[in-house]
């Protein structure tokens, strides 16, 4: 590694460093600077590198101006077995920028010129002061000022993180002076910003057939409801073949999450029209308002190069974990999608990704009935050691089951309603074992979940396990035999579906807390609220109290129990057993 136009090697912290990170931010690409490694390249590296990271970030808060939080990225890495920090710098948009007290200067602006920061002359900086852009959302007041965000508080604690009485301050949600700016606008509770997410029968926007409209809420709130509903329409097709099973999405899932993050992140909301998604036979579109700055080209933005033009909103996305570091979300796309799925207009930004097959297609949901049907006409086959018998075709050798997993099937297909703590009795292991053994049969499509907290296992392959005497040939299978198997199974599913009216499966509502509970804890309201509902359900009130009564949560203010200001935590039990689940 080596020094040069975007690159800033430092073997220590030393005073310079907010000089370095001023002339990246005037320059057109920004830059990367490392802390821990010598001028030859060579990682030294540094100590205390949490400590550093943090003197760093409360440096470049405090001694650049204009603010330069959410335009720059601090990251640990380890290079030869050496700690090292990683600084990323983002070109930023309200050039020049410059030390704080020597001001808009010789002396406190700098300017990349090779491998230096160097002294930006009076005419360089009068010229870039004058074409400044002053239309930025953290420059235009709220026409409203009386604003609520415990939505943002809440958003923040699931994060980790609290914020104090001065976040107003702190994230840019304040003009110079110190009214709510439109960022506040955008992150209060309620506000007028509607996102659509439209969908069409066939490849043109004659047939609406749905419209589904977020917003009125925290902006946050509106980027996980336009994610939610997305990754709800990114259906899975799958297909069974004699050695594996083959899931296809529509749309590359991380590719479409970067471009739904992007879209809100980057949309130009001074005219207040927002990001719009539309989904086709054929296609996704993402369309947002404004197109690249007049300081990046195509190619720079292809190549990763960031100019925030929200920084305000990149920097509270990225406390949230909404965004992972400058420019990724770019690259992420690209190793799904070519560049031409890029279209620029001298007013709006549209990325159109195609499906990975026609939704107009009308297809069977993959189950035994389908298999028996495909698979019917072959004969011969092995029954046993195999998933849902030996249909033709040696079906039974797709998929291999361990003796746990072959126990745990034929509990829930005789009894789909099963709590998880009765499957673990019955096959003598732990809970979290059984939430492993269950996720890896969803994976191998050999159950799946239908109707949520108050659904039930529907089974797609029936288990059946016989042991082969050696020698002996595998026993064949006429269309007689598959038509008896096929009956069975169709009784079985019936049998299933009348069992299930009143049964209501109790984990699934304990895993959903358990995958939203902050460490640093949640209120009700605040667990309701993440889960989507206004108030908490009877069912996930009754969820609380088991996963009280298990030791997987605990109250913050026990000897209190209806207190106000109550909320629920995870023990270290349950900060366990929620590791494993996101495993």
């Amino acid at each position: 590694m080596k020094e040069s136009y975007r690159i800033e090697l430092k073997l220590t912290l030393t005073d310079s460093l907010e000089k370095e990170v001023i002339a990246f931010l005037n320059s057109r690409e920004g830059g990367i600077i490392y802390i821990g490694i010598d001028d030859n390249g060579v990682p030294q590296g540094i100590d205390n590198s949490d400590t550093m990271q943090l003197q760093i970030k409360e440096r470049l808060k405090n001694n650049i101006h204009p603010s330069c939080m959410g335009l720059f990225d601090i990251i640990g890495e380890e290079m030869n077995d050496k700690d090292v920090i990683k600084i990323i710098v983002a070109s930023g948009p309200e050039k020049p920028y410059y030390l704080k007290k020597q001001g808009m200067s010789e002396k406190g602006c700098f300017i990349r010129v090779g491998t230096a920061a160097e002294p930006m002359q009076s005419r360089m900086i009068e010229n870039l002061f004058a074409s400044r852009t002053r239309n930025s959302i953290g420059k235009i007041r709220s026409n409203q000022q009386k604003l609520k965000f415990e939505q943002l508080r809440i958003y923040y604690e699931e994060s980790g993180k609290t914020l104090n009485s001065k976040f107003a301050t702190n994230l840019g949600l304040q003009t110079d002076d110190g009214a709510f700016n439109y960022v506040a606008y955008l992150m209060s509770d309620i506000n007028s910003m509607s996102i659509k997410v439209a969908k069409y029968k066939g490849k043109t926007r004659v047939h609406l057939v749905e419209n589904n409209e977020y917003g009125y809420c925290s902006i946050i709130k509106a980027t996980k409801q336009v994610l939610d509903k997305i990754d709800l329409e990114n259906k899975t097709k799958s297909r069974i073949t004699s050695k594996e099973r083959i899931d296809t999405r529509v749309w590359n899932a991380i590719a479409i999450r970067e471009a739904v993050i992007n879209a809100m992140v980057h949309n130009d909301y001074t005219h207040e029209v927002s990001p719009k998604f539309e989904i086709f036979d054929d296609r996704i579109e993402i369309t947002s308002a404004g197109s690249l700055s007049n300081m990046l080209s195509q190619k720079e933005f292809f190549e990763g190069f960031s100019i925030p033009r929200n920084q305000e909103m990149m920097r509270i996305f990225k406390d949230i974990e909404l965004v992972e570091h400058l420019g990724s979300g770019i690259p992420r796309i690209l190793e799904a999608y070519p560049q031409d799925c890029f279209r620029f207009t001298e007013n709006f930004l549209r990325m159109t990704f195609p499906n990975a097959w026609d939704l107009s297609e009308d297809e069977e949901p993959v189950g035994i009935n389908s298999i028996i049907e495909e698979e019917s006409d072959k004969t011969g086959g092995a029954i046993g050691g195999a998933i849902g018998g030996a249909i033709g075709g040696a079906i039974g050798g797709a998929i291999e089951l361990s003796k746990t997993q072959n126990e745990l099937l034929e509990l829930i297909r005789n009894n789909p309603k099963l709590p998880y703590r009765d499957i673990a009795l019955k096959i003598h292991i732990n809970e979290s074992a059984v939430l492993k053994q269950i996720n890896t049969l969803k994976v191998k499509g050999i159950i799946k979940r239908i109707g949520g907290t108050r659904g039930y296992w529907h089974v797609n392959i029936i288990s059946q396990v016989t042991e082969q005497v050696e020698g002996q040939d595998a026993m064949q299978v006429t269309m007689q035999d598959t038509d008896q198997v096929k009956e069975q199974v169709e009784a079985q599913v019936e049998a299933q579906v009348e069992a299930q009216v009143e049964a209501q499966v109790e984990a699934q509502a304990e895993i959903d807390i358990l995958m939203t509970l902050a460490i640093s804890g949640l209120s009700s309201s605040g667990i309701a609220n993440s889960l989507g509902h206004k108030n908490l359900s009877g069912n996930v009130k009754k969820a609380l109290l088991r996963l009280l009564e298990k030791g997987y949560i605990e109250r913050s203010i026990p000897e209190k129990p209806n207190s106000p200001t109550q909320k629920y935590r995870l023990t270290e039990k349950g900060k366990t057993l929620q590791k494993q689940l996101k495993k």
